[in-house]
Parts: structure tokens; sequence; C-alpha cells
């Protein structure tokens, strides 16, 4: 098209009117949506609708190339656009499908659109990027012996992939990975198309796409690559498992694998339906100290199935925990990380009842232990609903014995109270209410209160914000002796 010279003028003017706009702009600087423990996890100003990323993985010393597409919707203007990303090398930006000018902030890839993004409206981000595969600790890619892991709990997925990196803002994930030929990924969700091989000899590499069916939260992401075997099965009303285990230990853990089925079909006996499209488990030949619920494929460190000294009912126990995730976690998610109590002590409510059901450890027993312990708990992590900030450079020292079983105790106080009808009717209605959704302990105890029938926040509320525990209803001769007992594999 040619201009004409009014049409000239005006453009130039625009242009001139835009210059001025982006030159006193403010410098790029790290923001946040204010999570009590992580203020500067998150972004404002947009809400992720879906994550389209494809990952290029040659070996567990070379980045990966790796491109990010973003779609999402503004909420306000964005002059600019935060996300939280680091440990990788930034190639280009694009918004809305104009190049856009980006800079680094903190742990943030602050991006200058060429056009502002008004209120209200789509927006498209592509990032050409490389992901860091060493891992590095606190998070993100975990290198195995024979490939890669994710772990991306409590903030960690901004180590392998741009995002607003909080559980608030759940999206919809594509995965589309690329490894050598002889090689197995896996991620999230099920596979959109048979893999696909390209080039021959050494140079030979697979691509295999996948996608989920419900929103995530960007800390259950999962992708695995390996030397890795996948094991299919099907599931209470047909559903579809599918678990990921070393090649060479395919037969060795098979009487683990096999037990999956019932686990679910016990766990929906006692909260409805299990939430997802597929179910798994991945058994990765790594050391990490905790087992993940990566959605639908609950990531286990091999040595918990192959280690002697773990019983057999202990080891079930801890897959129920992240199997119970599913529900508790990954499809009701915290609104933010203070409300973190609601996944874990939940999970470790059902892995309980469910050690108690195998005649091995006696909830009553475990209760009255974790109630001998629990003003310790508190005095060095922080109530349930109010958790102490994590230390300085390990975020997942959070992960503390007061949101495992500290919280679990106050789900027991509640059934005391309340009696088991309510209380089990409470567990069913959270996970239908607010199923691939976001909801926090004000949301959980009007829940509570509307199935009880009348207001429980004077119960609730010392139990999850007090700095000692409350009497224990119905057992008056229980008391707080402090004793520290023995530690656990941390599991979360």
């Amino acid at each position: 098209m040619r201009l004409t010279a009014p049409r000239l003028r005006a453009a130039l003017l625009a242009t001139a009117s835009l210059t001025l706009v982006a030159a006193v702009l403010p410098a790029p600087e790290p923001l946040g949506i204010g999570d009590p423990l992580f203020p500067e996890l998150g972004n404002p100003g947009y809400d992720v609708i879906a994550y389209d990323l494809s990952l290029t993985y040659r070996d567990n010393t070379s980045a990966l190339d790796a491109v990010t597409v973003i779609d999402a919707r503004s909420r306000q203007r964005l002059d600019r656009i935060n996300l939280d990303f680091t440990h990788g090398k930034v190639e280009s930006a694009v918004v809305n499908g104009l190049p856009a000018q980006f800079a680094t902030a903190g742990e943030d890839l602050v991006l200058t659109p060429e056009r502002p993004v008004p209120a209200g409206a789509p927006v498209r981000i592509t990032v050409r990027h490389t992901s860091d595969p060493s891992g590095r600790g606190d998070g993100g890619w975990v290198p195995t012996q024979d490939g890669l892991a994710m772990a991306n709990q409590a903030d960690a997925a901004h180590r392998v992939f741009p995002c607003n990196d909080h559980p608030a803002d759940k999206a919809y994930f594509t995965f589309r990975i690329t490894a050598p030929a002889g090689k197995t990924a896996v991620a999230n969700g099920l596979p959109v198309a048979a893999p696909r091989t390209s080039g021959s000899g050494a140079a030979a590499t697979t691509t295999w796409t996948y996608r989920t069916l419900h929103p995530m939260a960007t800390e259950l992401a999962q992708v695995s690559i390996g030397d890795s075997a996948v094991v299919r099965r099907t599931g209470p009303h047909g559903l579809p498992l599918r678990d990921v285990v070393p090649a060479a230990d395919r037969e060795r853990l098979e009487p683990w694998l096999k037990k999956t089925p019932g686990h679910l079909a016990w766990m929906e006996e006692r909260v409805g339906r299990y939430p997802f499209e597929t179910y798994g488990v991945l058994i990765a030949n790594a050391a990490t100290g905790f087992e993940l619920e990566t959605q639908t494929l609950s990531f286990f460190e091999r040595g918990l199935f192959t280690t002697d000294g773990y019983p057999e009912w202990y080891v079930e126990a801890v897959m129920v925990h992240e199997l119970a995730h599913q529900w508790f976690g990954d499809s009701v998610t915290p609104r933010t990380w203070s409300d973190l109590w609601l996944n874990e002590g939940h999970a470790t409510w059902y892995e309980a009842l469910y050690a108690d059901h195998l005649g091995k450890y006696p909830l009553e027993r475990r209760m009255r232990e974790a109630y001998q312990r629990s003003d310790q708990w508190r005095a060095a992590g922080g109530p349930p609903a109010a958790p102490r900030l994590p230390e300085p450079g390990r975020k997942i020292s959070l992960f503390r014995p007061v949101v495992y079983d500290g919280s679990a105790l106050v789900l027991y106080a509640l059934r005391q109270e309340v009696g088991t009808a309510v209380f089990e009717r409470i567990q069913r209605r959270w996970v239908s209410r607010h199923a691939d959704g976001v909801a926090g302990t004000a949301d959980f105890t009007a829940l509570a209160s509307a199935e009880a029938g009348r207001d429980l926040t004077a119960f609730l509320h010392p139990w999850l914000y007090g700095k000692t525990t409350p009497p224990m209803p119905g057992h008056p001769e229980w008391g707080g002796t402090a004793d520290q007992g023995k530690s656990t594999p941390k599991r979360v």
C-alpha cells in the first residue's frame, strides 16, 4: 500500500507518539501477584489460557532448544508483559505477531510489545529460548541416569520455560518433545498422535506430542525423557492407565504398578470419580528425596520401590498419597501457597487412612502421635494455614511436618467435631465444587460450615492459625509432649 501525503503525516505522528511512550516507560522490573510466601511469583495483568511447549533434547549436558507459545487474555492494558523465566537464554519474543523487545529483571522475562495490549484482549506470546537441563537444585529439570524429568514444585516451572508460574493461573498444555530415536518421551495428558520419526542413523529423532484435557498449574507440568518402558492397563470405568518406568526394571516393578487400579477404586469410594483423563506413575532413576503429584503422571524415585527397608504397606500408602493429590492439589488447586495445607493435609489424610485400611498403622494412633508433636511443628514451621517462609535458597523447605501430619490433624479434628457422615460430605463436595479450579482456606471453611449446617469459623480458626494446638474434640486425655518422633522420606 502506498501512503498519500496526509496519511503519511498521520502515520509519522503516530510513530512519534509511540516512540515517546516507549521512551518514558520505566526500567523493566520483576513483578508478582503478591503471594504471601512468594511475592514476586506470578504476574499481574493477564490470565493464561494455554501453553504450547516445544522442546528438543539432545543429551543431559546440552541446553534444550525450546519454543513456548502462550495464549492469554489481558485483564488490563499491558505496555509490558512480565513472564517468570530464568536459567535459559532468550533468542526472540513475539507478541500478537509483532517482534517484542525483551529484557530480564530478577527471575522475570519482561517483554515490551510493539503495540500495547488493550484490556480484555487476546494475546499470543511466542518465545524462542533454551532450557537448562542441569537442574541446579531447587526444582526444574531433574537429571536421571538415562535422561530428564521435571520437578517444578514449589515455583520452579520457570526454570524450564517462560510462564505465569503461580498455581492460581491454571491453563491447558500441549507438549511437543523431540529426542534422539530410541529414547521415550512422555508428558502430562494423552498422546495427540503417534510418535513421528525423522532422519536416519545417529541423527534420527522422534517427536512426541501430548495434550491435557483439563487445566493444570505450571508446578504440575511433567516431561520425562529416557530409556523407558510405557506400561498400559485399564483402571475403574475404563480409565486408561499409563506407567513409565526404566525399561530395565519393567518386570521388577510390575508388582507395584498393578496396585494402581485398586488404589483408584479405593479413593473413588471415598471422594468420587477420578478427575482426569488418565493416570499412572513415573518412576525415575534419580535421587531427589521426594515424590511429586505431577498431574496425571505422579513422579516417584526408583529407590522407593527397590531399596530394602521400606515396608510394603508404607510404599503403598505413599502411592496413595500422590494419587490423592490428583483430587486435592491438582484438580482443586491452592489459591496461594499459604493454602498448601489443603493439598498436603488431605493427601496425608488419605495416606493415613489407607495404612489404617491395610491394618498396619491405625489412624487413631497416628493422629495421637501427630497431636503430641503438633506444638513443636507449629513453633518450627508456623500454623498449617500460615506457614513460615522457606529457608533462603531452599524453597522446598516449605514442605515441613506441619503441612503433612500437622495438617491432616486438622482434618481429624474436623471429623471429630462434625461426625464422619458430615465430614465425608465435605470432602466430596470440596472436590466436586472446585474441580478444575482454584480455592483457598476461606473457601474450605465456608463449604465445611454449609455442609455442617453451622458456622465452623470459630472452631477451625485456632486449628488453622493458632500458635498452639487446640484441645482435640472427643479426646480430653490427649496432651502434647513435643516429641520429635522419627523422620520419614519427604513426599510432596
